[in-house]
C-alpha cells in the first residue's frame, strides 16, 4: 500500500481540512459492532425497488443503453418528472430547459449551492435538520446561519425569518428548508408556506426546497413550495424514498430556466450524466408507479403510530410527525446526559442504535431520531427494550 509522500502530504484544500465524518454514519458505524444492538439508526428504506423499474433497468442493459446521455439526463425522464410534478404538485416546469437529473437528491443540493455561493456568502438553515446542508455550505466556501425551530414545533417562523434576513442583509442568499422534515418529520401546510414566502419575494434569496420525502406524508397532500413562490424556488426531489431506490442514485433539480442554466455547467463538469440503467429505471417508476409508495406509506405509518405510543407511554416527550420515517424525542431531562452520551449509553446497555440529535445542528442537542425505516419486529423489539433502559436510567438519577 502507498505512503503518501511528505511532498503532497500538506497540499489539500483549506475547505476540506475542517471537515470530520458524516455524524449521522459515524455514530452508526461506531456502535454497529456491538453484539445483539437493534439498529434504528439510518433513514434507507427497508422495501424492495419497485419489479417493474427493475426491469426497465434490465432492459436497458440488454438494449445495450450503454453511452453517454444527454448531461440532463435522458429527455424520457426529464418528462417524466415534469409530468409527475405537475400531477401531484401542480407545479410546472418545462422538460427541455427547467429540470437536471441528478446523482442523487445529495448532488441536486451540492450543485445548487455551489452554483449560488460566493465565498463568505450566507445560507440560512433552519435546525434541527440534515446536518449535510450545514457541511455543503462550508464546502462551497459559503457560511450556514443555524435558526433554532426547537421551541417553535421545529418549524421556522415567518418572524424569525425575517428577523435573521435584516440581521445577515445582502449576505444572506438562500434559505434551505426540508420537509417533511429529517430528523423531525414535520409539514408545512400551505398557509405556513405562503407566509415564509412573503418574507424572501422580490428578496435576492433563493427558497432551495428539498422535499424528498414528500411522497411520505400521513395527513394532508404534500405541499410544494414552489407552488407558492416559483420564481425563487430551486426544488429538490429525488426516488430514494418514494420507490425506495436509495441505491439507484437518481435525484433532481427543478427550478427556473435562467439558474438551470446555470446549475447544468456545474452538474456537467462535476458527473457529465446519470447512468442509464438508473434513468430508465426512474423513468418506468415515475410513469407507470403512481401507487409504488401507497403500501410504503401505511407500512409506515403503522410505524409510526406504534413508536409513538410507545414513547408516550414511557413518558418521553415528541412530536407525532406528519411525514418521513422519523421520530426525534426529547431526552429527559432528569437523566443528565448530553445527546451523544445518551445515545452512547442506549446502545452498550440498552442495545438499541439511534442516532444523536447534535448531528442535525445545535437545536437538535437534548433530542435523538428514531428512524422506522425497519421491521415492525425490530420496532417492537427497540421500543421494550428502551422502555427497560429509560426506567432503569431514570431510577439511578
Amino acid at each position: 500500500m502507498p505512503e503518501l509522500a511528505k511532498s503532497v502530504a500538506n497540499i489539500e484544500n483549506d475547505l476540506v481540512k475542517p471537515f470530520g465524518d458524516n455524524k449521522i454514519l459515524a455514530f452508526n458505524s461506531k456502535i454497529a459492532g456491538i453484539p445483539g444492538i437493534v439498529k434504528l439508526t439510518l433513514g434507507e428504506p427497508d422495501f424492495n425497488v419497485p419489479e417493474h423499474a427493475k426491469q426497465a433497468a434490465i432492459k436497458s442493459i440488454n438494449d445495450n443503453q450503454s453511452h453517454y446521455t444527454p448531461q440532463k439526463g435522458i429527455l424520457g425522464l426529464r418528462e417524466a418528472i415534469s409530468n409527475y410534478l405537475s400531477t401531484d404538485y401542480g407545479v410546472k416546469y418545462d422538460p427541455e430547459t427547467e429540470i437536471i437529473v441528478t446523482i442523487g437528491a445529495t448532488e441536486a443540493i451540492f450543485t445548487s449551492l455551489y452554483t449560488i455561493l460566493n465565498p463568505g456568502e450566507k445560507v440560512i438553515v433552519p435546525t434541527p435538520t440534515f446536518s449535510m446542508y450545514m457541511d455543503d455550505i462550508k464546502l462551497v466556501g459559503g457560511v450556514p446561519v443555524e435558526v433554532d425551530t426547537s421551541k417553535d414545533g421545529f418549524k421556522i417562523t415567518p418572524e424569525k425569518l425575517a428577523k435573521v434576513i435584516d440581521k445577515e442583509g445582502s449576505a444572506a442568499k438562500a434559505l434551505i428548508i426540508n420537509y417533511p422534515g429529517n430528523p423531525t418529520g414535520v409539514v408545512y401546510t400551505k398557509a405556513e408556506l405562503e407566509a415564509l414566502a412573503d418574507v424572501v419575494r422580490d428578496k435576492g434569496i433563493y427558497v432551495i426546497s428539498d422535499e424528498i420525502y414528500s411522497q411520505l406524508v400521513y395527513g394532508e397532500k404534500h405541499v410544494s413550495f414552489a407552488s407558492v413562490l416559483p420564481g425563487q424556488t430551486i426544488l429538490i426531489n429525488g426516488l430514494s424514498k418514494s420507490h425506495a431506490m436509495t441505491g439507484y442514485r437518481i435525484g433532481y433539480i427543478a427550478a427556473p430556466k435562467g439558474f438551470v442554466e446555470q446549475a447544468a455547467n456545474v452538474h456537467s463538469f462535476a458527473i457529465t450524466c446519470p447512468s442509464n440503467p438508473a434513468q430508465f429505471a426512474a423513468e418506468e417508476a415515475l410513469k407507470n408507479g403512481h401507487e409504488d409508495p401507497v403500501e410504503m406509506r401505511k407500512t409506515y405509518k403503522i410505524r409510526r403510530d406504534y413508536i409513538v405510543d410507545a414513547l408516550n407511554n414511557m413518558g418521553y416527550e415528541t412530536i407525532k410527525p406528519d411525514g418521513a420515517f422519523y421520530v426525534f424525542p426529547k431526552i429527559p431531562a432528569g437523566t443528565g446526559l448530553n445527546s451523544n452520551d445518551f445515545c452512547l449509553k442506549l446502545a452498550k446497555e440498552g442495545k438499541v442504535g439511534v442516532i444523536p440529535g447534535d448531528a442535525f445542528g445545535d437545536a437538535g442537542e437534548g433530542y435523538f431520531r428514531i428512524s422506522y425505516a425497519t421491521s415492525m419486529e425490530d420496532i417492537k423489539e427497540g421500543m421494550k427494550r428502551l422502555a427497560e433502559f429509560t426506567d432503569k436510567l431514570l431510577q439511578k438519577n
